[in-house]
């Protein structure tokens, strides 16, 4: 199991696992669709606005959602002498080229924690006792999973 620990999800880890267990992938990653953050215009080419949508669902596009289920066989992906590679540059681009990439698409929960404005929108969740993340009981178990 891998994560960035810069975001929060409700992704169900042992349906992921389950499902990268039987993708036959050396790689999953769980894509998420992110919430838009501003106003969507539509505009005509004489410039009228011809509709608008505050903070719509994002694009529809899917995106690393910053966790993953990893086989052994990524780390030969990895140039052990590079500090200068990221993970998202060569080594996931070659593993997706080579095919041994799956995607788990996640359509719950979803935040990044990037700017300030995340963090703070994520300790107001956190404050209210209305957490989304939050998927245990007190005994440290994953409740109703």
């Amino acid at each position: 199991m891998l994560t960035y620990g810069d975001g929060v999800c409700d992704v169900d880890i042992r349906k992921l696992l389950k499902f990268h267990e039987n993708s036959g992938k050396i790689l999953t990653m769980t894509a998420v669709q992110p919430s838009g953050r501003f106003g969507a215009l539509n505009i005509t080419e004489d410039n009228t606005i011809s509709s608008f949508k505050e903070k719509p669902q994002g694009d529809g596009a899917w995106i690393n959602g910053g966790f993953f289920v990893c086989e052994p066989e990524v780390f030969d992906y990895i140039e052990p002498d590079n500090d200068y590679e990221t993970f998202e540059r060569r080594p996931l681009e070659k593993i997706a080229a080579d095919g041994k990439l799956q995607a788990y698409k996640h359509s719950g929960f979803w935040r990044p924690m990037d700017t300030m404005r995340d963090k703070t929108e994520l300790n107001q969740y956190w404050e209210s006792g209305n957490a989304p993340w939050k998927v245990w009981d007190n005994q440290n178990t994953f409740a109703g999973r």
